[in-house]
Protein backbone atom coordinates (compact mmCIF):
# COMPACT_ATOMS: atom_id res chain seq x y z
CA UNK A 1 0.00 0.00 0.00
CA UNK A 2 2.93 2.34 0.63
CA UNK A 3 4.24 1.68 -2.84
CA UNK A 4 0.68 2.30 -4.37
CA UNK A 5 0.42 5.78 -2.53
CA UNK A 6 3.71 6.75 -3.38
CA UNK A 7 3.17 5.74 -7.09
CA UNK A 8 0.27 8.07 -6.85
CA UNK A 9 1.94 11.05 -5.84
CA UNK A 10 1.20 11.38 -1.78
CA UNK A 11 3.91 12.86 -0.12
CA UNK A 12 6.42 10.64 1.79
CA UNK A 13 5.98 10.46 5.63
CA UNK A 14 8.94 11.89 7.91
CA UNK A 15 11.53 10.09 8.11
CA UNK A 16 12.79 8.15 11.17
CA UNK A 17 14.86 10.26 13.76
CA UNK A 18 18.13 9.23 13.99
CA UNK A 19 19.32 7.95 17.87
CA UNK A 20 20.63 10.29 20.67
CA UNK A 21 23.47 8.12 20.89
CA UNK A 22 24.10 8.78 17.06
CA UNK A 23 24.44 13.04 17.20
CA UNK A 24 26.58 12.88 20.80
CA UNK A 25 28.92 10.32 18.97
CA UNK A 26 29.22 12.39 15.95
CA UNK A 27 29.56 16.15 17.90
CA UNK A 28 32.21 14.06 20.01
CA UNK A 29 34.17 13.07 17.32
CA UNK A 30 33.88 16.38 15.66
CA UNK A 31 35.00 18.09 18.27
CA UNK A 32 38.05 15.67 18.88
CA UNK A 33 39.25 16.10 15.66
CA UNK A 34 39.27 20.29 16.29
CA UNK A 35 40.99 19.70 19.37
CA UNK A 36 43.57 17.44 17.76
CA UNK A 37 46.05 19.82 16.48
CA UNK A 38 45.94 21.49 20.10
CA UNK A 39 46.47 18.27 21.79
CA UNK A 40 49.01 17.02 19.88
CA UNK A 41 51.15 20.09 19.89
CA UNK A 42 50.02 20.39 23.67
CA UNK A 43 52.33 17.04 23.79
CA UNK A 44 54.82 17.61 21.83
CA UNK A 45 55.73 21.26 23.62
CA UNK A 46 54.65 20.26 27.37
CA UNK A 47 53.47 16.82 27.88
CA UNK A 48 56.58 15.09 26.51
CA UNK A 49 59.41 17.46 27.76
CA UNK A 50 57.85 17.50 31.64
CA UNK A 51 58.25 13.50 30.99
CA UNK A 52 61.19 13.41 29.51
CA UNK A 53 63.01 15.60 32.14
CA UNK A 54 61.43 13.40 35.14
CA UNK A 55 62.83 10.18 33.30
CA UNK A 56 66.06 11.95 32.55
CA UNK A 57 66.50 13.14 36.05
CA UNK A 58 66.91 9.65 37.44
CA UNK A 59 70.06 9.13 35.31
CA UNK A 60 73.68 10.40 35.60
CA UNK A 61 75.07 12.87 33.01
CA UNK A 62 75.88 10.84 30.14
CA UNK A 63 72.11 9.38 30.22
CA UNK A 64 73.32 5.69 30.32
CA UNK A 65 73.28 5.06 33.91
CA UNK A 66 70.52 4.89 36.75
CA UNK A 67 71.50 7.05 39.50
CA UNK A 68 68.08 6.51 41.49
CA UNK A 69 67.40 9.68 43.79
CA UNK A 70 71.02 10.82 44.01
CA UNK A 71 70.63 14.17 41.71
CA UNK A 72 67.26 14.74 43.96
CA UNK A 73 69.72 14.81 46.91
CA UNK A 74 72.13 17.23 45.14
CA UNK A 75 69.38 19.88 45.52
CA UNK A 76 69.78 19.95 48.97
CA UNK A 77 73.79 19.54 48.79
CA UNK A 78 75.14 21.75 46.25
CA UNK A 79 75.91 25.18 47.69
CA UNK A 80 75.11 26.52 44.17
CA UNK A 81 71.32 25.26 44.51
CA UNK A 82 70.88 25.89 48.55
CA UNK A 83 71.18 29.65 47.23
CA UNK A 84 69.01 29.44 44.36
CA UNK A 85 66.80 28.47 46.54
CA UNK A 86 67.25 30.53 49.30
CA UNK A 87 66.97 33.49 46.73
CA UNK A 88 63.84 32.18 45.11
CA UNK A 89 62.35 32.39 48.40
CA UNK A 90 63.32 36.26 48.65
CA UNK A 91 61.54 36.73 44.95
CA UNK A 92 58.25 35.10 45.62
CA UNK A 93 57.86 36.94 49.29
CA UNK A 94 59.01 40.20 47.90
CA UNK A 95 58.72 40.59 44.24
CA UNK A 96 54.90 39.72 43.69
CA UNK A 97 54.14 41.87 47.43
CA UNK A 98 56.05 44.94 46.36
CA UNK A 99 54.75 44.98 42.55
CA UNK A 100 50.85 44.32 43.65
CA UNK A 101 51.26 47.05 46.69
CA UNK A 102 52.33 49.56 44.37
CA UNK A 103 50.05 48.79 41.64
CA UNK A 104 47.20 49.29 43.66
CA UNK A 105 48.93 52.36 45.38
CA UNK A 106 48.84 53.68 41.41
CA UNK A 107 45.49 52.51 41.00
CA UNK A 108 44.01 54.14 43.76
CA UNK A 109 46.09 57.57 43.72
CA UNK A 110 45.13 58.23 39.96
CA UNK A 111 41.33 57.39 39.71
CA UNK A 112 40.51 60.46 41.01
CA UNK A 113 43.53 63.09 39.05
CA UNK A 114 42.77 64.46 35.84
CA UNK A 115 46.27 63.24 34.10
CA UNK A 116 45.71 59.82 36.02
CA UNK A 117 45.72 57.92 32.47
CA UNK A 118 48.81 59.36 31.18
CA UNK A 119 50.50 58.33 34.48
CA UNK A 120 49.14 54.66 34.05
CA UNK A 121 50.46 55.04 30.73
CA UNK A 122 54.15 56.01 31.90
CA UNK A 123 53.74 53.17 34.54
CA UNK A 124 52.44 50.20 32.17
CA UNK A 125 55.73 51.06 29.23
CA UNK A 126 58.05 48.86 30.83
CA UNK A 127 55.73 46.00 30.23
CA UNK A 128 56.42 46.78 26.38
CA UNK A 129 60.01 46.31 26.44
CA UNK A 130 61.68 43.06 27.03
CA UNK A 131 63.94 41.22 29.72
CA UNK A 132 66.66 41.32 27.79
CA UNK A 133 66.51 45.10 27.44
CA UNK A 134 65.32 45.88 30.71
CA UNK A 135 68.02 44.05 32.03
CA UNK A 136 70.32 46.05 30.26
CA UNK A 137 69.59 49.13 31.14
CA UNK A 138 69.48 48.07 34.98
CA UNK A 139 72.63 47.03 34.46
CA UNK A 140 73.64 50.45 33.37
CA UNK A 141 71.56 52.02 36.21
CA UNK A 142 73.22 50.14 38.59
CA UNK A 143 76.93 50.78 37.32
CA UNK A 144 79.60 51.52 40.29
CA UNK A 145 80.30 54.82 38.41
CA UNK A 146 78.53 57.59 39.29
CA UNK A 147 79.27 59.40 35.87
CA UNK A 148 77.45 56.33 34.25
CA UNK A 149 75.19 54.78 36.72
CA UNK A 150 72.09 56.85 37.73
CA UNK A 151 71.38 55.14 40.99
CA UNK A 152 75.11 56.18 42.47
CA UNK A 153 74.92 59.15 40.99
CA UNK A 154 71.63 60.47 42.89
CA UNK A 155 73.04 58.41 45.08
CA UNK A 156 76.89 60.39 45.50
CA UNK A 157 74.65 63.74 45.12
CA UNK A 158 72.38 63.03 48.17
CA UNK A 159 75.77 61.99 50.43
CA UNK A 160 77.54 64.45 49.09
CA UNK A 161 75.24 67.05 49.98
CA UNK A 162 75.27 66.85 54.15
CA UNK A 163 79.12 65.15 53.97
CA UNK A 164 81.31 66.51 51.53
CA UNK A 165 83.97 64.17 49.98
CA UNK A 166 87.42 65.35 50.09
CA UNK A 167 89.13 67.45 47.22
CA UNK A 168 92.73 65.84 48.32
CA UNK A 169 92.76 62.30 47.91
CA UNK A 170 96.04 61.58 46.76
CA UNK A 171 97.20 64.37 48.49
CA UNK A 172 100.95 63.21 50.11
CA UNK A 173 104.36 65.17 51.47
CA UNK A 174 106.90 65.03 48.78
CA UNK A 175 110.55 65.80 49.08
CA UNK A 176 112.40 67.19 52.05
CA UNK A 177 109.08 67.23 53.60
CA UNK A 178 108.43 68.44 57.20
CA UNK A 179 105.26 66.03 57.38
CA UNK A 180 105.46 62.44 58.05
CA UNK A 181 102.44 59.89 57.77
CA UNK A 182 101.05 59.12 61.15
CA UNK A 183 97.34 57.51 60.49
CA UNK A 184 96.21 57.84 57.08
CA UNK A 185 97.10 61.65 57.90
CA UNK A 186 100.31 63.09 58.33
CA UNK A 187 102.10 65.40 61.16
CA UNK A 188 104.51 67.46 61.77
CA UNK A 189 108.42 66.15 62.67
CA UNK A 190 109.03 68.67 65.23
CA UNK A 191 107.10 71.04 67.51
CA UNK A 192 105.94 74.69 65.70
CA UNK A 193 105.95 77.82 67.95
CA UNK A 194 104.56 81.31 67.79
CA UNK A 195 105.94 83.51 65.66
CA UNK A 196 107.92 81.31 63.21
CA UNK A 197 105.46 80.63 59.82
CA UNK A 198 105.12 77.07 59.07
CA UNK A 199 105.50 75.09 55.84
CA UNK A 200 103.26 72.34 54.98
CA UNK A 201 103.94 71.42 51.30
CA UNK A 202 101.90 68.80 49.65
CA UNK A 203 102.14 67.40 46.34
CA UNK A 204 99.78 64.24 44.27
CA UNK A 205 97.13 66.55 43.61
CA UNK A 206 96.27 66.87 39.70
CA UNK A 207 95.44 70.77 38.87
CA UNK A 208 92.09 70.30 37.49
CA UNK A 209 91.03 68.18 41.09
CA UNK A 210 91.82 70.99 43.61
CA UNK A 211 88.99 73.11 44.96
CA UNK A 212 87.13 75.77 43.22
CA UNK A 213 88.17 78.01 46.16
CA UNK A 214 91.99 77.55 45.93
CA UNK A 215 93.87 80.73 44.77
CA UNK A 216 97.38 81.56 44.62
CA UNK A 217 99.29 79.90 47.56
CA UNK A 218 101.56 82.61 49.36
CA UNK A 219 104.08 82.71 52.48
CA UNK A 220 102.39 83.14 55.78
CA UNK A 221 102.96 86.29 57.69
CA UNK A 222 104.43 85.97 61.00
CA UNK A 223 102.00 86.85 64.38
CA UNK A 224 102.94 87.81 67.71
CA UNK A 225 101.60 84.54 69.93
CA UNK A 226 99.99 82.79 66.72
CA UNK A 227 100.85 80.33 64.85
CA UNK A 228 100.85 81.20 61.05
CA UNK A 229 101.16 78.98 57.95
CA UNK A 230 100.64 77.71 54.79
CA UNK A 231 100.03 74.53 53.24
CA UNK A 232 99.85 74.37 49.16
CA UNK A 233 100.42 72.10 46.07
CA UNK A 234 104.59 72.75 46.30
CA UNK A 235 104.35 71.03 42.64
CA UNK A 236 108.35 71.92 41.46
CA UNK A 237 109.36 71.09 37.61
CA UNK A 238 113.10 70.41 38.75
CA UNK A 239 116.64 72.80 39.39
CA UNK A 240 115.71 76.41 38.57
CA UNK A 241 111.74 75.94 38.00
CA UNK A 242 110.57 76.85 41.43
CA UNK A 243 111.76 76.77 44.84
CA UNK A 244 110.72 73.34 46.64
CA UNK A 245 109.60 74.27 50.18
CA UNK A 246 108.58 77.52 49.25
CA UNK A 247 105.24 78.83 47.61
CA UNK A 248 105.63 80.02 43.86
CA UNK A 249 103.29 82.26 41.75
CA UNK A 250 101.90 79.09 40.05
CA UNK A 251 101.14 77.19 42.76
CA UNK A 252 97.96 76.74 44.58
CA UNK A 253 96.85 76.71 48.26
CA UNK A 254 95.03 73.95 49.78
CA UNK A 255 91.77 75.89 50.34
CA UNK A 256 89.68 73.69 52.93
CA UNK A 257 92.38 71.84 54.14
CA UNK A 258 92.32 71.33 58.11
CA UNK A 259 95.06 71.71 60.49
CA UNK A 260 95.10 70.15 64.18
CA UNK A 261 97.45 71.46 66.84
CA UNK A 262 98.65 68.21 68.72
CA UNK A 263 99.72 68.06 72.41
CA UNK A 264 99.74 65.03 74.14
CA UNK A 265 97.62 63.07 71.34
CA UNK A 266 94.84 65.91 72.47
CA UNK A 267 94.50 68.54 70.01
CA UNK A 268 94.30 71.91 71.53
CA UNK A 269 93.12 73.91 68.64
CA UNK A 270 92.45 73.55 64.85
CA UNK A 271 91.96 75.76 61.85
CA UNK A 272 91.04 75.47 57.94
CA UNK A 273 93.30 76.54 55.65
CA UNK A 274 91.78 79.84 53.42
CA UNK A 275 92.47 79.98 49.51
CA UNK A 276 95.51 81.24 49.73
CA UNK A 277 96.66 78.23 52.17
CA UNK A 278 97.32 80.15 54.72
CA UNK A 279 96.32 79.28 58.32
CA UNK A 280 96.25 80.86 61.69
CA UNK A 281 96.43 78.97 64.84
CA UNK A 282 96.18 80.86 68.78
CA UNK A 283 98.59 80.82 71.17
CA UNK A 284 97.49 77.52 72.78
CA UNK A 285 98.67 75.86 70.14
CA UNK A 286 102.42 77.01 70.86
CA UNK A 287 104.44 73.84 71.34
CA UNK A 288 102.26 71.13 69.22
CA UNK A 289 102.74 68.85 66.45
CA UNK A 290 100.52 70.61 63.25
CA UNK A 291 98.39 67.38 62.28
CA UNK A 292 96.68 67.33 58.75
CA UNK A 293 94.02 64.83 59.97
CA UNK A 294 93.25 61.50 57.79
CA UNK A 295 89.39 63.15 57.13
CA UNK A 296 91.64 65.47 54.47
CA UNK A 297 92.41 62.56 52.60
CA UNK A 298 89.45 60.38 52.51
CA UNK A 299 88.80 58.90 49.12
CA UNK A 300 85.61 60.46 47.65
CA UNK A 301 82.64 58.45 48.27
CA UNK A 302 81.90 56.19 45.14
CA UNK A 303 78.40 55.35 46.25
CA UNK A 304 76.69 51.60 46.80
CA UNK A 305 78.14 48.77 45.39
CA UNK A 306 74.22 47.82 44.33
CA UNK A 307 75.50 44.66 42.29
CA UNK A 308 77.67 43.66 45.21
CA UNK A 309 77.08 40.49 47.05
CA UNK A 310 75.04 41.75 49.69
CA UNK A 311 72.64 44.18 47.24
CA UNK A 312 72.30 42.31 43.99
CA UNK A 313 68.98 40.49 45.00
CA UNK A 314 67.29 43.59 45.89
CA UNK A 315 68.64 45.41 43.31
CA UNK A 316 67.32 42.56 40.63
CA UNK A 317 64.03 43.05 42.20
CA UNK A 318 64.13 46.42 42.15
CA UNK A 319 64.49 46.14 38.20
CA UNK A 320 61.51 43.29 38.09
CA UNK A 321 59.35 45.71 40.23
CA UNK A 322 59.87 48.44 37.57
CA UNK A 323 58.56 46.40 35.18
CA UNK A 324 55.39 44.34 36.39
CA UNK A 325 53.86 47.21 38.70
CA UNK A 326 52.36 48.35 35.50
CA UNK A 327 50.76 45.23 35.18
CA UNK A 328 49.46 45.37 38.60
CA UNK A 329 48.34 48.37 38.36
CA UNK A 330 46.21 48.08 35.15
CA UNK A 331 44.28 44.53 36.54
CA UNK A 332 43.51 46.75 40.02
CA UNK A 333 42.51 49.79 38.28
CA UNK A 334 39.98 47.31 36.00
CA UNK A 335 38.97 45.55 39.51
CA UNK A 336 38.48 49.42 40.78
CA UNK A 337 35.96 50.41 38.26
CA UNK A 338 34.04 47.42 39.15
CA UNK A 339 33.32 48.56 43.37
CA UNK A 340 29.91 50.11 43.52
CA UNK A 341 30.72 53.67 43.99
CA UNK A 342 27.81 53.68 46.77
CA UNK A 343 29.12 52.03 49.19
CA UNK A 344 32.45 54.29 49.39
CA UNK A 345 30.02 57.36 49.37
CA UNK A 346 28.38 55.40 52.62
CA UNK A 347 31.00 54.70 54.38
CA UNK A 348 32.35 58.60 54.04
CA UNK A 349 28.84 59.21 54.61
CA UNK A 350 29.07 57.17 57.82
CA UNK A 351 32.29 59.35 58.77
CA UNK A 352 35.17 57.31 57.58
CA UNK A 353 37.94 59.02 56.83
CA UNK A 354 40.02 58.20 52.95
CA UNK A 355 42.31 55.84 54.89
CA UNK A 356 39.74 54.07 56.43
CA UNK A 357 37.47 53.89 52.74
CA UNK A 358 41.02 52.53 51.50
CA UNK A 359 41.44 49.79 54.36
CA UNK A 360 38.35 48.62 55.08
CA UNK A 361 36.06 48.88 51.95
CA UNK A 362 38.22 49.21 48.66
CA UNK A 363 40.98 46.94 49.77
CA UNK A 364 38.03 44.17 51.10
CA UNK A 365 36.54 44.48 47.86
CA UNK A 366 39.18 44.32 45.74
CA UNK A 367 40.68 41.29 47.68
CA UNK A 368 39.91 38.62 44.42
CA UNK A 369 41.59 40.58 41.99
CA UNK A 370 44.96 41.23 44.49
CA UNK A 371 45.05 37.50 44.91
CA UNK A 372 45.14 36.98 41.57
CA UNK A 373 47.42 39.37 40.63
CA UNK A 374 49.99 38.49 43.01
CA UNK A 375 49.74 34.67 42.58
CA UNK A 376 49.93 35.10 39.29
CA UNK A 377 53.23 37.07 39.89
CA UNK A 378 53.92 34.53 42.23
CA UNK A 379 54.16 31.63 38.99
CA UNK A 380 55.93 34.66 36.92
CA UNK A 381 59.14 35.13 39.67
CA UNK A 382 59.32 31.37 40.10
CA UNK A 383 60.47 31.33 36.71
CA UNK A 384 62.57 34.62 36.30
CA UNK A 385 66.06 33.94 34.60
CA UNK A 386 66.93 36.88 31.76
CA UNK A 387 67.00 39.37 34.41
CA UNK A 388 69.35 37.56 37.06
CA UNK A 389 71.61 36.59 34.02
CA UNK A 390 71.91 39.83 32.44
CA UNK A 391 72.21 42.28 35.67
CA UNK A 392 74.18 40.47 37.47
CA UNK A 393 77.51 40.56 36.79
CA UNK A 394 80.24 37.46 37.59
CA UNK A 395 81.69 38.48 40.55
CA UNK A 396 78.08 38.14 42.44
CA UNK A 397 76.22 35.91 40.08
CA UNK A 398 76.49 33.36 42.83
CA UNK A 399 74.89 35.41 45.26
CA UNK A 400 72.27 36.43 43.23
CA UNK A 401 71.64 32.57 41.44
CA UNK A 402 67.89 31.55 41.21
CA UNK A 403 66.81 27.75 40.45
CA UNK A 404 66.37 28.50 36.67
CA UNK A 405 69.43 30.08 36.12
CA UNK A 406 70.92 27.09 37.85
CA UNK A 407 68.84 25.05 35.57
CA UNK A 408 70.83 26.57 33.04
CA UNK A 409 74.36 26.55 34.37
CA UNK A 410 74.06 22.67 35.48
CA UNK A 411 72.67 21.64 32.24
CA UNK A 412 74.89 23.82 29.52
CA UNK A 413 78.14 25.33 31.92
CA UNK A 414 78.43 22.41 34.07
CA UNK A 415 77.51 19.29 31.92
CA UNK A 416 75.06 17.98 34.35
CA UNK A 417 71.86 17.55 32.31
CA UNK A 418 69.99 14.71 34.95
CA UNK A 419 70.83 17.63 37.92
CA UNK A 420 69.66 20.41 35.60
CA UNK A 421 66.05 18.03 34.90
CA UNK A 422 65.97 17.25 38.72
CA UNK A 423 65.81 21.34 39.50
CA UNK A 424 63.30 21.88 36.46
CA UNK A 425 61.15 19.00 38.37
CA UNK A 426 61.51 20.92 41.06
CA UNK A 427 60.39 23.97 39.36
CA UNK A 428 57.32 22.17 38.34
CA UNK A 429 56.18 21.01 41.82
CA UNK A 430 56.52 24.46 43.31
CA UNK A 431 54.53 26.04 40.39
CA UNK A 432 51.79 23.28 40.60
CA UNK A 433 50.19 24.39 43.88
CA UNK A 434 50.53 28.47 43.17
CA UNK A 435 48.85 27.19 39.42
CA UNK A 436 45.98 25.05 41.70
CA UNK A 437 45.42 27.65 43.79
CA UNK A 438 45.13 30.98 40.84
CA UNK A 439 42.46 27.97 38.60
CA UNK A 440 40.73 27.26 41.68
CA UNK A 441 39.61 31.31 42.61
CA UNK A 442 39.55 31.87 38.91
CA UNK A 443 36.70 28.91 38.98
CA UNK A 444 34.90 30.06 41.86
CA UNK A 445 34.62 33.86 40.30
CA UNK A 446 33.61 32.51 36.72
CA UNK A 447 30.87 30.78 39.14
CA UNK A 448 29.56 34.01 40.75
Amino acid sequence: MASAATAAGAPPGPAAPRGRKGVTGTRRTVAALFLLPALVLLGALVVYPIGYSVIRSFFNAGGDGFTGVDNYKTLFTDDGIRTALKNNVIWVVFAPTVSTALGLIFAVLTERVRWGTAFKLVVFMPMAISMLAAGIIFRLVYDQDPHKGVANAVWVGVHDTFAQSSAFPKAHPGRESPLVAQGGGFITKATVHAGQPVTLPLVGVAPDQMPGGAKRAVAARPEPGKITGTTWQDFTRGKGVGRLGAPDPSELGYAGMRIEAVKDGKVVAATEAAGDGTFTLPASADGARLRLPAGNFREPYNGVEWLGPALVTPAVIGAYVWMWAGFAMVLIAAGLAGVPRELLEAARVDGANEWQVFRKVTVPLLAPVLAVVTVTLMINVLKVFDLVYIIAPGSSQDDANVLALELYRKGFAENQPGVASAIAVLLLVLVIPVMAFNIRRLRREVRR
